[in-house]
């Protein structure tokens, strides 16, 4: 449906790519990867139309329509919400009002005149095409598409100016959505995104009926979405099958195949000189210089790209704090007329990494400002623990920065035992690389003076770290970076984060904010919503089920039950790994619990005491007890893998 041939581009005096042969056909799920700087926005615009090659050509088949959605910048007036992505039915709206013009027509005619039935079949043709198209559900599909996306049925009435540019980029993404172009272009759609509302463009990407390419630094989102990777690498597209954790793998092996061959291409190389510069000026040897002189002409020189290096880098580690780390006891809180929360009470102990969750305004930036005390409570009581030490990120941290200071002055004040090279390789991988460290922070645009805000608490870190969305404006280098460093931290971090990746590796419980409450969840986000799914209870059930139901046994059809529950929800791949550990644990313990209850039943064979026969009696009983339920979670789980 699209080609590029021979595709190249230049960005001023940069060569973006160049040589790029590939195909998007119909069903394409891509994801578009790169580092920054390599090309992948523009890529995309090319794809768009909106950008046009330095080499090469684009084929568009016909009947092609692509849908764009840039980072940011598009602006909305005029309308309310709703009526602006009805305006994406503009065709069928026209058609719904022609019907109605001949549905008064015929009213008006004769029945039996020949104008009645001209107008008839009219309406008959234009009825039909519009029921065709679903033109009798837009106004559904718009409620649908709103609603997954995070609005609010209130919301629908306002007028579009009114909302911030990160609402603005989603009322675009609505409107693209429901186009339903047949090429969807997406350049980092969920960067304005709330969990709940990127776990709903997940599923609807999954049914998406038609190819798209995205560009992401959410790897969970990767993942679960596409199903091809085109990675801008080395000045030239390469393409991989599978997802983002294949891809990886395949980019490790490819790596390791360039760098073989230009170790081999170097041998030659030299071997080559030598030859040449040994024997230039001997008469006898001068069709074999000639000969290799022009071998060497002909070689096409292998380039090994600048790899970015992995950061190793220990972040200082801070004091201890007490067991107790906070404590909300009864806690209220409103502004004016409106109640954020009520009777709130739960506790943080030294060593939890919690991840807040909720949708937009359920009230976690709130939350994460009561517990750094920069907002007072309304009601209850709030306790800091032992030698606790918070520190807070906020959204809008770069305001705490001293605008006349330089990048990398100011970093080399606060740690001043690293190297200059030290710093610059953690502010290259917080995106600050070359001239770009002498900079002063006041020209920094906002989500640069944020990065930098946040490398500056990781390099001096507090006991009690609470982070509001510090994975924003962090691309995928950055956040491992960040991950790294909040994993071997041994302090207390309360976080809000949109990147399901970086919760799941990182957070130990979550908290959930809505309707004026905070409920406590153990695990991380997975775990989470494995819970809110009813994964839990469907366990409790499956616990407890009678005894010619449980695994082994079989049911009336001589079949092992089914939980209700079993393929609901899709694994990721951090949790399918930890189902997967947990299934060959079980297996251990019910091989040890077998061979614990053989031993127990030929103990009873052999009289020694009746006391003795009382113990191991019981003992016998308990552990088949505890088979019964080692067996249960184990078909559970195995159910559960098999989706």
């Amino acid at each position: 449906m699209l080609q590029l041939s021979s595709a190249g581009k230049r960005y001023g005096h940069k060569l973006l790519f160049e040589g790029a042969d590939w195909m998007i056909t119909p069903r394409d799920r891509v994801g578009l990867v790169g580092a920054n700087g390599t090309g992948k926005s523009t890529l995309l615009k090319i794809l768009a139309g909106s950008e046009s090659l330095d080499y090469g050509s684009v084929s568009r088949a016909k009947g092609i329509s692509a849908g764009y959605l840039p980072q940011d910048g598009l602006a909305l007036t005029g309308r309310t919400v709703f009526a602006e992505c009805m305006s994406v039915f503009a065709h069928l709206r026209a058609m719904e009002q022609e019907m109605e013009e001949l549905t008064g027509r015929m009213s008006e005619l004769d029945h039996s005149s020949p104008e009645y039935a001209q107008v008839a079949e009219r309406y008959q043709r234009i009825e039909h095409e519009f029921t065709t198209r679903d033109g009798y559900a837009i106004e559904a599909q718009v409620g649908t598409v709103l609603a997954g996306l995070g609005f609010r049925k209130e919301d629908w009435t306002r007028q579009t100016e009114e909302f911030s540019g990160g609402w603005q980029m989603r009322i675009a993404l609505v409107k693209l959505l429901l186009q339903q172009p047949n090429l969807l272009l997406l350049d980092e759609p969920t960067n304005h995104l709330d969990l709940e509302a990127r776990n709903w463009l997940e599923e609807y990407l999954g049914n998406y009926p038609y190819a798209f390419v995205l560009i992401s630094h959410d790897r969970y989102f990767l993942d679960v979405t596409i199903n091809k990777i085109v990675e801008i690498w080395n000045k030239r597209i390469h393409l991989y099958s599978g997802n983002y954790e294949k891809y990886l793998n395949a980019k490790t092996q490819r790596l390791e195949q360039l760098e073989a061959a230009y170790r081999n291409q170097r041998e030659r190389i030299e071997q080559l000189e030598v030859f040449i510069n040994r024997f230039r000026y001997q008469a006898t040897k001068a069709k074999q210089v000639q000969s290799r002189i022009k071998e060497l002409e002909k070689i096409e020189r292998i380039e090994l790209p600048e790899e970015e290096k992995t950061i190793h880098f220990s972040f200082p580690q801070p004091k201890p704090a007490g067991r107790i780390v906070a404590e909300f006891v009864g806690v209220a809180k409103s502004y004016g007329d409106k109640e954020v929360f009520r009777d709130v009470s739960f506790m943080i102990e030294r060593g939890d990494r919690i991840a807040l969750v909720g949708v937009n305004g359920a009230g976690k930036s709130t939350l994460i400002k009561l517990l750094a005390q920069t907002e007072p409570l309304t009601q209850g009581e709030y306790r800091l623990g032992h030698n606790v030490d918070p520190d807070y990120f906020a959204q809008d941290q770069y305001k705490e920065l001293n605008p006349d200071a330089r990048i990398l002055d100011d970093l080399g004040e606060i740690s001043p035992r690293s190297t200059q090279t030290e710093l610059r390789s953690l502010l290259g991988c917080f995106l600050f690389s070359a001239d770009d460290v002498f900079k002063r922070i006041g020209v920094l645009s906002g989500g640069e003076r944020n990065r930098y805000a946040l490398l500056r608490m990781l390099l001096h870190p507090a006991n009690f770290l609470l982070l509001d969305e510090p994975t924003n404006h962090l691309d995928m280098r950055a956040k491992d970076v960040l991950l790294k460093a909040l994993t071997d931290y041994n302090g207390t971090v309360v976080f809000v984060s949109h990147d399901r990746y970086f919760i799941d590796k990182l957070a130990t419980r979550v908290l959930e904010v809505g309707d004026g409450r905070v409920e406590v969840y153990p695990g991380n986000y997975e775990d989470y919503r494995w819970r809110k799914e009813g994964g839990a209870a469907a366990l409790q059930k499956a616990v407890t089920l009678p005894a010619n139901l449980l695994p082994g046994n079989g049911n009336a059809n001589g079949q092992p039950p089914k939980s209700e529950d079993a393929g609901a929800k899709r694994l990721n791949p951090i949790k399918r790994k930890q189902m997967e550990d947990r299934v060959h644990q079980l297996e251990a313990e019910i091989n040890r619990l077998e061979d614990a209850i053989a031993e127990g039943e030929a103990a009873l064979q052999t009289f020694v005491s009746a006391e003795e026969t009382q113990r191991v009696t019981q003992e016998l009983g308990a552990a088949r007890t505890e088979l019964q339920k080692r067996m249960a979670e184990w078909e559970q789980l195995g159910q559960a893998l098999q989706t």
